[in-house]
């Protein structure tokens, strides 16, 4: 792992997470080289160690790894409200892409890859991480009794309750709420989330959604749809009042 005494304070800290050792290390090389604070790990008990620090700012996770598995490892950061994931697969099948976005990956990158490939989304995450509460007029956006904390991140229902969002559905209902009444395709969707070089899947975007409404209940206090289906188009957050 990266020395302690040779961290920066202004550098953002990386983990890298993957049985591969030479893998880890050409990672780690190229990230350091790129600004960023690398540490590294092989495998889900040595990443918990290295979370410990609390500054790790994104972790890059493998997806097959003995022991503890990525999408293992994945589902219980995001259950903890861990930073976020980029998922390192070998596996390229659009379902085991569906299935890493939908247990709370923020992204997914497919091996082989390039490296600056790994450094561009990289930035995009933390971009998007980075942005958050930037441009709103509150820090809190209310919706049909609901409550979005856009500082802290969290989802309050209208009892009170709080709601467990993974990074990824804290964009999508974001992306929702900054164009309430309008209808969006499948691609602006994935271009407000992505940037427009995204290749995730259609489905993917389906998937999350899916997730959201499951949380919102999907209808507000008088029983009408929040998130809605827009046939022939793709989805669209009711007008706020």
């Amino acid at each position: 792992m990266t020395p302690d005494t040779a961290a920066s304070p202004h550098r953002p800290h990386i983990l890298v997470v993957d049985d591969d050792f030479d893998l880890r290390e050409l990672i780690s090389g190229f990230l350091s080289q790129n600004g960023f604070e690398v540490h590294t790990a092989a495998s889900g008990r040595e990443m918990d160690k290295v979370l410990q620090r609390g500054d790790i700012g994104l972790v890059v996770l493998d997806y097959m790894m003995p022991g503890e598995d990525g999408l293992s490892i994945c589902k219980r950061l995001n259950q903890k409200g861990g930073p976020p994931v980029i998922m390192l697969s070998a596996k390229g099948e659009e379902i085991d892409r569906i299935v890493g976005l939908e247990l709370g990956a923020d992204d997914y990158l497919a091996k082989p890859f390039h490296p600056r490939e790994l450094l561009a989304r990289i930035r995009a995450v933390m971009r998007r991480g980075d942005g958050r509460g930037q441009g709103e007029k509150s820090p809190l956006t209310t919706f049909f009794g609901w409550t979005l904390d856009n500082i802290k991140r969290t989802l309050q229902r209208p009892d009170g309750v709080q709601v467990a969002l993974s990074n990824a559905e804290f964009e999508l209902l974001r992306v929702f709420l900054e164009r309430p009444g309008r209808a969006l395709t499948r691609d602006q969707i994935l271009d407000h989330l992505h940037g427009p070089n995204s290749d995730n899947f259609d489905r993917a975007i389906d998937v999350q959604i899916s997730r959201l409404r499951r949380k919102l209940n999907d209808e507000a206090n008088d029983g009408e749809e929040i998130i809605r289906t827009i046939r022939g188009i793709g989805y669209m957050f009711r007008p706020l009042k």
